[in-house]
């Protein structure tokens, strides 16, 4: 008889777990302190100073010199250009997502779902004096985001079921702004629309004063596997400008993304 296997996390290692855990709490801030990370990790003080003189020393955190926080070294950055390399769809969307970002004269931008956030893999800044700030690495919410939608609205139906079964039911629609769309039935029949007409707008649903449209990447299987987006002030897109022109700008920009990562006709 075979023996079952052990789950991997009957492997795992607490201090590796707890330096991965620090790591990852530079996400949402770009330094911190000692009693930040003590607080936040809920771990001991010398812990936490163990563990940063240890990932320093390897380069993955370094101390500022000017405050004595903390924040992440030159070695995570190398390791991401690592990543970065190894993936055809950032290595296939990097070239449309200069030129979608030089043809509208705003930022563009890659994302995916993962779980029920969107997760910012790649960003091409405007170089306008009032551009939207790239969010590599960033997660945002689904429901209220223009690259959110798409990746719900454009994905099958067991997808938006799952993210109205464990979202919606469990927290609800949260509202970002006054514009965000809070009612269950409006969001499932506006992710109808965005099916439909194979795009989706953020109109100041997440932030005040950004709009954006997105539209999918497909896999080869055709398959939702990502989305590409436009960010832009609200004074410079229009409703007609971010449905007409821009919406078409981005539509043709992830679809040659998808003919490049080899979608079937």
């Amino acid at each position: 008889m075979k023996k079952p296997s052990r789950p991997k996390s009957d492997y795992s290692i607490q201090t590796v777990t707890n330096a991965l855990r620090l790591l990852e709490a530079f996400s949402e801030k770009d330094e911190l302190g000692v009693s930040e990370l003590s607080r936040d990790l809920d771990l001991h003080k010398n812990n936490v100073f163990r563990l940063l003189a240890t990932l320093e020393e390897r380069g993955y955190i370094e101390q500022c010199s000017k405050n004595d926080r903390y924040r992440l070294g030159s070695r995570c950055f190398q390791l991401g250009q690592s990543f970065a390399r190894g993936r055809t769809l950032l290595v296939t969307a990097r070239p449309a997502l200069e030129a979608l970002s030089a043809e509208s004269g705003e930022s563009a931008h890659l994302a995916v779902l993962r779980g029920f956030d969107v997760v910012h893999l790649d960003s091409e800044v405007a170089s306008r004096l009032v551009a939207t700030t790239p969010r590599i690495g960033m997660s945002l919410p689904a429901h209220c985001t223009a690259l959110g939608k798409v990746l719900l609205g454009c994905a099958d139906d067991e997808l938006r079921q799952a993210f109205d079964d464990e979202v919606v039911a469990v927290t609800g629609l949260d509202a970002h702004t006054p514009n965000t769309i809070t009612d269950r039935e409006k969001f499932f029949e506006h992710l109808r629309s965005v099916r439909v007409q194979g795009f989706a707008t953020d109109l100041e649903e997440f932030e005040t004063g950004l709009r954006c449209v997105a539209a999918p990447v497909f896999d080869r299987a055709g398959g939702v596997l990502a989305a590409l987006s436009l960010s832009m002030p609200e004074q410079r897109a229009s409703d007609d400008q971010l449905l007409g022109d821009l919406a078409s700008k981005v539509v043709a920009a992830a679809h040659r993304v998808s003919e490049g990562l080899g979608q079937l006709a």
